[in-house]
């Protein structure tokens, strides 16, 4: 199936480039005509720099908005992601299914340019590729690629260096807060795509999870911002199937069904000496699914929203003071 998903991100790209100076996102032109755009490692970035971003990862296959919170899982707002093409926009797109590598420089990479490369098992099983001259996509890293980084994605994606574009952005910045959390449905995805659930039958997404506070430090960032989705996390998906295919399926989706499930991420990752391949895979998935079953009508909802648990994770950093005597 060929999609030109590399199109729609660089026109995304493009956008910010006109709203570079009052999204506070820096645009470099490196010395192989590569762009690396920075979202949030040596700029601040902000809200609208990390809704792009996460439009750029998804390659604007998908609506991301910010609201209210939700008074049922704490003070924090929520980020929301509404998409009617799921499959391209989560697994053909957003999904880090790169680790990006060379000598010390390693970045876990998302978005379209995945499917130039077309090398990961998802993308091969889903038929997913791109005749786009463009690669666009998103490492979530502390620092800035260089020629040899961009050279690499090049090379590998099939495209000239001058059609590489390179998004970053830290965990602990607003931009890479918001784009990590805008990940709830495709955590969903993920975890069906991996039961053998047929992704094609998904017709629609609508997923939302609270907005945490960036953190100073890596592991308090990544522990943040899973607890956001695996503990907050609520995804619907609208499917055409069998009624007894969702419920044999269903259960095994959520967080909960997972043998890591019930502490804050950043606890469970310190158990495993930080490495991400120890933590049980089923463990990414939002806390709660809704699916909502087109063929019957019928809906079904798993697991359950852990506000204890997002409160832990986000506590210490709030302070409320709403009942406090004035001074």
């Amino acid at each position: 199936m060929n999609q030109q998903l590399n199109d729609g991100a660089f026109r995304l790209y493009q956008e910010t480039l006109a709203n570079a100076e009052s999204w506070r996102v820096q645009i470099h032109k490196l010395a192989n005509e590569a762009t690396v755009v920075d979202f949030g490692v040596n700029t601040p970035g902000g809200i609208r720099a990390g809704l792009m971003l996460a439009s750029i990862c998804m390659s604007g296959r998908a609506e991301i908005t910010l609201h209210p919170a939700d008074a049922t899982i704490g003070p924090w707002s929520q980020i929301q992601v509404a998409t009617d093409d799921p499959v391209h926009a989560c697994m053909a797109s957003q999904y880090a299914g790169w680790p990006v590598k060379k000598d010390k420089f390693f970045a876990m990479g998302s978005g379209p340019m995945r499917t130039k490369r077309g090398k990961e098992h998802v993308l091969k099983s889903l038929n997913i590729s791109d005749a786009s001259p463009y690669a666009v996509g998103v490492l979530e890293c502390d620092l800035l690629p260089d020629e040899s980084i961009a050279e690499l994605i090049a090379q590998e994606c099939g495209v000239e260096t001058e059609n590489t574009v390179i998004c970053v952005a830290p965990t602990r910045s607003i931009a890479g807060t918001v784009q990590v959390v805008a990940r709830s449905v495709e955590t969903s995805m993920h975890k069906l795509f991996e039961l053998g659930f047929d992704l094609s039958s998904i017709v629609s997404g609508y997923g939302t999870a609270p907005f945490p506070p960036p953190a100073l430090d890596f592991v308090q960032g990544i522990g943040r911002t899973n607890d956001a989705i695996l503990y907050g996390g609520h995804v619907t998906l609208w499917v055409n199937a069998q009624d007894d295919q969702i419920q044999g399926i269903g259960p095994k989706v959520p967080s909960l069904a997972s043998r890591d499930y019930g502490v804050p991420f950043a606890r469970t990752f310190k158990k495993y000496d930080y490495d991400f391949y120890k933590v049980d895979p089923g463990l990414f998935s939002p806390a709660m699914l809704t699916i909502v079953n087109l063929k019957s009508g019928r809906s079904y909802r798993y697991g359950s929203l852990r506000p204890d648990i997002v409160s832990e994770s986000f506590g210490e950093s709030f302070v409320d003071l709403s009942h406090a005597a004035p001074v």
